[in-house]
Order: structure tokens, then C-alpha cells, then sequence
């Protein structure tokens, strides 16, 4: 069945809608990522019609409507036409809606993010509604994102924080801390969290795409939850299942664990900008690598689909070892004959 149209916006037009239907309903995609599929498309609409002449040229991009987007429309586009797109993006395209001060032209990340949604969207409708009989977007290449290595807390940082926990909600703060910092969990995830999630020494959790993985739990997890537990705030019916409860007896939001993250975080005495609640999952992996976790163990762990993703934790580590090299007191001693050639050169 059919989302309802106001579930994505009353200006997307019934392909839009199909495809949102197909990837949240066959694919299982979430539907916060249904949703940013959405914008992405739609922009790129907006785009295509503005070049194309289909819209007056003084429209702003964003009044351009697009419920008029039909399979004619889809037919013409051409590769040229995503080039121009990507081109706008890195280029034209206000980092910050809204604002005299923002900057122009967003990153590899974000454009490589809105390439994803134009392939998936044409891959569609050459593939599975075989409404087009050639790709356009089949060669679109996604920008090259460079991949910066993971900011992590140390072992001696990570009790730092835990040791900064304190307050009228200090034994649920504590929990919400262990939790991210020897399961790696995702922010959304730990907000997820039910009761009835827990058996034993595991949990079960749900990961994007609601891909469920089931996660053991420690000596000092356990701990956790046994304090935290006959502590935890009576909820409301509603959320009377979620683990950590708001003190408006709610289920816990994902902006005020962000928000407690960061209290706790500044103090202890750490860098606020640095960390923050997602760089704990990565201190999670980081600290379970380079403490002997085989990384498919550590790819189940996290929930991550692809290997490959887990693989930059190996980068951290090698790293480390190469920093640690070259700190050996004796890094620095060479066999005399090269100590006498390095003079004779000189």
C-alpha cells in the first residue's frame, strides 16, 4: 500500500512517491533516509527544470514546483544534465538555507550523499519499473570523499568520563555512558533501546535499515543497568517499554543524549568541539581493535553491512603503530657508515 502523500510532501509527484514506497517497503530503508531521498530528488528536479528554461529564470530554486515531474520529463534528462546538478552543488549551492553568512558549494560528502539518490532513483526506473529502456545516470561517478581517520577517546579519557558522571540522574547519565563506550551503539540506537530488548547478557538492536544485531554485554554494562534500573523514572504508557525515560517521563530523545554527551564531556575536561556522542561508538571500536577484536567481529559488533567500512579502524591502528615507531628512544640511531657518508655529503 501506498504511503500517504503528506508522509513525504504534497508536492511530489506519483514516480517520487512510487520509488519512496519501494525503498522504504522493499528495500527497508528508514524512513529518515526515504526522507532525505526525497530533498535530494527534489532539488535535483528543481535544478534540471531551471536549466532546462521549463521555469522563469528569476525563480528561486526553492519555489520551483516539481508535482508536475512526469515520465516525459524523466526521459529527457541526460547525463549532461546530472553534471550540471553536481556542478550547482559544489558550486552555487548555499551551505546554510536561510543565512547572509553562509558559505557557498557543499562538500564531497553531501554531494556524493545526492549523486547516491539520483543513481538508486534512476536504477529504479530502468530496472524495476522498466519505464526508461536506458540509464542516463548508468556512468554518473559519486565524488571522491577523502576519509579522515576516527576521533577517539582513549582508555585514560574514556573513565575520565565516566568519573565526571554526576547529578539527580546520574545513575541513568552512567548507563547511557557504559553503553556507548563497550557497545558501540549508534546515538539512535541507545535512544531505541526497550526493556524487552534485554535477555541474558545480550540486547537486541535495531540498526539502520531495521537490521537487528544482537550485542553481548560486559561485567561493567550489566552493573550499569542494575543500578540504573531501579532508579529509572515511572514513563508514561506510551514509552512504558523504552530503557532510558526523559525527566518528563518520556522515552530519551536523541538531541538530550547528545546534549548529556556533551555536559559530561566538558566535565570531565575534554575538548566539547572534538567529541561527542557518535565519537564514542568510535572509542568503542577503536578500544575493542587494538585490544585484539578481529575486525568481522568488530563489523557484526558495529552493524555495519560492508567490511570495508569497519577497515578504518585497521587505519587507526596502523597509525598508532607507526607513531609509536618513531617515538622508540633508538628511532633515531644510525649504523656509523651511514653517519659518515650523511658528512661526507654535507
Amino acid at each position: 500500500m501506498d504511503k500517504p502523500m503528506s508522509e513525504y510532501a504534497a508536492d511530489a509527484p506519483r514516480v517520487l512517491r512510487d520509488f519512496l514506497t519501494y525503498i522504504s517497503t522493499i528495500q527497508g530503508k528508514s524512513a529518515k533516509t526515504a526522507h532525505e531521498y526525497y530533498l535530494d530528488l527534489r532539488l535535483f528536479f528543481r535544478v534540471v527544470k531551471h536549466n532546462k528554461g521549463l521555469v522563469a529564470r528569476n525563480m528561486p530554486i526553492e519555489e520551483i514546483p516539481i508535482d508536475d515531474i512526469d515520465i516525459a520529463f524523466l526521459k529527457d534528462i541526460t547525463l549532461s544534465d546530472a553534471y550540471d546538478y553536481l556542478e550547482y552543488m559544489s558550486g552555487e549551492r548555499p551551505t546554510q538555507q536561510n543565512s547572509s553568512a553562509t558559505d557557498y558549494g557543499l562538500n564531497s560528502v553531501s554531494r556524493a550523499r545526492k549523486v547516491s539518490a539520483i543513481r538508486a532513483f534512476f536504477r529504479y526506473l530502468t530496472d524495476k519499473k522498466h519505464v526508461l529502456d536506458v540509464n542516463p545516470v548508468s556512468n554518473l561517478e559519486s565524488p571522491t570523499i577523502r576519509k579522515s581517520l576516527p576521533v577517539y577517546l582513549t582508555t585514560d579519557d574514556s573513565i575520565r568520563l565516566l568519573e565526571a558522571v554526576q547529578g539527580e540522574y546520574a545513575e541513568r547519565d552512567y548507563c547511557i555512558l557504559t553503553l556507548f563506550l563497550n557497545c558501540g551503539l549508534r546515538v539512535s540506537e541507545l535512544a531505541g533501546l526497550n526493556l524487552s530488548d534485554f535477555q541474558g547478557d545480550t540486547v537486541r538492536v535495531l540498526g539502520k535499515g531495521n537490521k537487528e544485531r544482537t550485542v553481548y554485554l560486559n561485567e561493567a554494562c550489566k552493573i550499569a543497568l542494575e543500578n540504573y534500573l531501579p532508579k529509572r523514572l515511572t514513563p508514561h504508557d506510551k514509552d512504558k517499554n523504552a530503557l532510558f525515560i526523559s525527566r518528563n517521563r518520556n522515552r530519551i530523545n536523541v538531541q538530550t543524549v547528545k546534549w548529556l554527551v556533551k555536559k559530561y564531556i566538558g566535565q570531565a575536561g575534554l575538548d566539547t568541539h572534538k567529541y561527542s556522542a557518535h565519537k564514542l561508538r568510535h572509542t568503542a571500536a577503536t578500544l575493542m581493535y587494538q585490544n585484539g577484536v578481529d575486525i568481522r567481529t568488530l563489523q557484526n559488533i558495529l552493524g555495519h553491512t560492508s567490511v570495508s567500512t569497519t577497515m578504518i579502524y585497521t587505519h587507526i591502528e596502523d597509525s598508532s603503530l607507526r607513531e609509536a615507531a618513531s617515538k622508540n628512544p633508538l628511532a633515531s640511531v644510525k649504523p656509523h657508515t651511514a653517519e659518515k657518508q650523511e658528512q661526507e655529503d654535507a
